[in-house]
Formats: structure tokens, C-alpha cells, sequence
């Protein structure tokens, strides 16, 4: 069993920064990528960006190219998500998604980021 739980989400004025937690625990598992997904108020789910766990590649959303940057903790088995000069279109639940080894996806519960003066 792998669990994933995120955090660092909140209210945040436009040009601002929020940095996005999300730990996954549990036992004996191997992680091959971990990706930041959205989900907006009508249910649309689109990917942010991405990382895999091995080399470290990256991949982003054009929405977000420039302004946020992934990183991983491979110790920690933590993904980062640093968002800057955020925008009032960036306001949704962002979830953690991530491809487990020989067990499949898991995905986070989500937390919310809103952007608004």
C-alpha cells in the first residue's frame, strides 16, 4: 500500500508564490514518476508537470513553463512543486499523481490553491 498526501496549498495575492508539498508512504515501493495535475471548479484535470523519480526529467504544462519548476527528494520520496508569480488562473485543486513500480497510480487527495486579491 502507498498513500500519498499533499500539502502547502492556500491563498495567495497575483504575482506571489505557494510552494506544493507531496510525500508518499508506505513500504517497499519504487516510485517512476511523479506528476502535479489541476483540477478547476467544472472538473477539467490537466497536468502541470511532471518528474521521473530515476533521471529527473521534467516536463510542464505551456500554461506554467517559467514560473513553476518540479523538483524531487528521493530520500524523502517527496515531490515539490514551486509555483511563482502566480496568476489568478492558476486557481485550483492541485493533486499528486504517482507511478508506483509494479502497483500502479496512486493519487493524492489534493489541496487548494487560490489566487485572488
Amino acid at each position: 500500500q502507498v498513500q500519498l498526501v499533499e500539502s502547502g496549498g492556500g491563498l495567495v495575492q497575483p504575482g506571489g508564490s505557494l510552494r506544493l508539498s507531496c510525500s508518499a508512504s508506505g513500504s517497499n515501493f519504487s516510485i517512476y514518476a511523479m506528476t502535479w495535475y489541476r483540477q478547476t471548479p467544472e472538473k477539467q484535470r490537466d497536468l502541470v508537470a511532471g518528474i521521473t523519480w530515476g533521471g529527473g526529467s521534467t516536463k510542464y504544462a505551456d500554461s506554467v513553463k517559467g514560473r513553476f519548476i518540479i523538483s524531487r527528494d528521493k530520500d524523502k520520496a517527496t515531490v515539490y512543486l514551486q509555483m511563482n508569480n502566480l496568476k489568478p488562473e492558476d486557481t485550483a485543486v492541485y493533486l499528486c499523481h504517482a507511478d508506483i513500480i509494479k502497483i500502479g497510480a496512486r493519487w493524492g487527495q489534493g489541496t487548494q490553491v487560490t489566487v485572488s486579491s
